[in-house]
């Protein structure tokens, strides 16, 4: 919550928690609507931490050993016609080339050229990835086969909202080959703990990692493993999965090898993905109704530094000391990359451009007057706490602790999330309970752990009654808990899943 006399954000989370999203996207400056329905324009702001983001979860995809390549945009429709399943999971969200060209008719531009076969923007890279793995696979002798793409997706969105749901996204999607199914799911489950960790460790986001229902599953895949994080409306938002696709895709596309046993052998496959829709899953989770928060992590500035000069014989001296300042805070490291350091010089009024930087979310300000320079200290304002809650500290301290400071908002941030899902997280035993939860007008629900050994039909009439999904099977026993009996069909279950509402 705001800790403020004033909010930088109208309307505030509790009155209208959409529109206060959409106004932080805005007054933050991360993104704006495009001239193309349902696309959007990621500004320098939104696209540095993305590119952070990017940067970071490289790093764990190359120490797990896999290698970045580069596939075609445009994917023939006979490709996904060969998965059944997979195709009929993503038809209705396929944009379609079906022209080369453009001649002009009556002063208008109007397709010309009609393709022998159309081509459909890629929902997803499965089959071309898929046709590129049966070239390259000729031998157990070149299995495994660890690769990522970063690049664009287009799911043609009826209902957009910026980053969490577009035509147009930005994500990674891996793909790799084994020779056996234990290899391919030993992968599955690798990135999907990558996954869980850098939402942790990255984003200081917790999730409940976990399988997803036959239902819920990726299209084609036999088993779907995912992370999900809980947002400050108490929904779900699906952060990243990983997919065990067995031989499904091998088959439809002819990826064949020469077993150590000298006969023909299809590969296990498997492919895992995470998109732009965390910078809206961070938004969600760690915002407040002055602005987003963002962990010091993924901040494109870690720490901005506004010099307060009401004078102008002074400016000279401040300016000089918060250049100073600047440099010797980017001698200290912070999980191994330099403090990222902004001097805000910009002749503006310093509440302005302080209550730009809390919208932004950067994780400290730090100002500089004269009266700083007198006495040898700085004022430094942590983003995790309220925009006046200043402390004033030697400007050797400052620096010396810079690291400290920033590992403590982001654990701070972890802390609190963490808090919220659990107070949020309820266990229900029956369907009455089930229902009276979601129907709560004051919460709307938030996590329900429940037995559930129900079908996919069963699932589908609770989405449709309660708009309420299984969002995962959770790895952890405390959560799962022991067999018992089926809330919705008295049947024996495993264990309980996770209900939730989701974006």
């Amino acid at each position: 919550m705001s800790k403020g006399s004033q909010n930088a954000i109208s309307p505030t989370r509790a009155e209208d928690f959409p529109e206060w999203y959409q106004q932080v996207v805005r007054a933050a400056d991360l993104a704006e609507n495009s001239e193309v329905r349902g696309c959007m324009v990621i500004k320098p702001w939104g696209y540095g931490i993305w590119e952070l983001i990017q940067r970071q979860l490289d790093a764990y995809f190359k120490e797990t050993g896999h290698k970045n390549a580069y596939f075609p945009l445009l994917i023939p429709v006979s490709y996904l016609e060969k998965e059944a399943t997979h195709v009929e999971g993503f038809a209705t969200e396929c944009a379609v080339v079906t022209h080369h060209r453009l001649e002009l008719v009556d002063g208008k531009m109007v397709p010309s050229g009609k393709l022998t076969e159309p081509f459909v923007i890629r929902p997803t890279s499965e089959t071309i990835i898929g046709a590129a793995f049966a070239r390259w696979v000729q031998s157990y002798r070149d299995l495994p086969l660890l690769i990522n793409q970063w690049a664009n997706v287009m799911r043609w969105e009826m209902r957009p909202r910026l980053f969490l749901r577009t035509a147009e996204f930005l994500w990674q999607e891996g793909h790799t080959a084994h020779e056996t199914a234990e290899e391919a799911m030993v992968e599955t489950k690798l990135m999907h703990g990558v996954y869980e960790r850098f939402l942790r460790d990255h984003l200081a986001i917790p999730v409940i990692p976990g399988e997803k229902t036959e239902a819920e599953r990726f299209p084609g895949a036999l088993n779907t493993y995912t992370v999900e994080a809980m947002v400050q409306d108490r929904k779900a938002i699906q952060a990243g999965t990983s997919h065990f696709l067995g031989q499904n895709f091998s088959h439809a596309a002819g990826i064949e090898f020469e077993g150590r046993e000298g006969r023909r052998e299809h590969a296990w496959t498997t492919s895992w993905g995470v998109s732009t829709r965390l910078i809206g899953t961070l938004i969600m989770a760690h915002g407040d109704d002055d602005g987003i928060i963002l962990p010091p992590r993924i901040a494109p500035t870690q720490v901005v530094i506004l010099p307060v000069t009401p004078k102008p014989e002074t400016r000279d001296a401040v300016l000089a000391a918060c250049r100073d300042l600047a440099t010797q805070l980017r001698g200290q490291r912070y999980h191994g990359d330099p403090v990222r350091v902004e001097v805000d010089e910009r002749d503006l009024g310093g509440g302005v451009k302080n209550w730009e930087w809390i919208k932004k979310g950067v994780p400290v300000r730090i100002e500089i007057g004269p009266r700083d320079l007198e006495s040898g200290s700085v004022a430094l304002t942590r983003r995790d706490q309220g925009p006046k809650e200043k402390a004033f500290i030697p400007l050797t301290e400052a620096v010396d602790s810079i690291t400290a400071t920033l590992q403590s908002i982001h654990d701070t941030l972890l802390e609190r999330a963490t808090a919220f899902r659990e107070a949020n997280t309820v266990e229900v035993g029956s369907m009455d309970e089930l229902k009276a939860y979601f129907a709560n007008e004051q919460t709307g629900g938030g996590f329900a752990l429940a037995h559930w050994a129900g079908s996919a039909e069963d699932e589908d009439a609770l989405a449709k009654e309660l708009k309420i999904t299984v969002r995962c099977i959770p790895n952890d026993p405390a959560l799962r808990g022991g067999p018992g009996t089926c809330i919705g069909t008295g049947k024996a279950a495993e264990g309980r899943v996770v209900f939730a509402k989701a974006y």
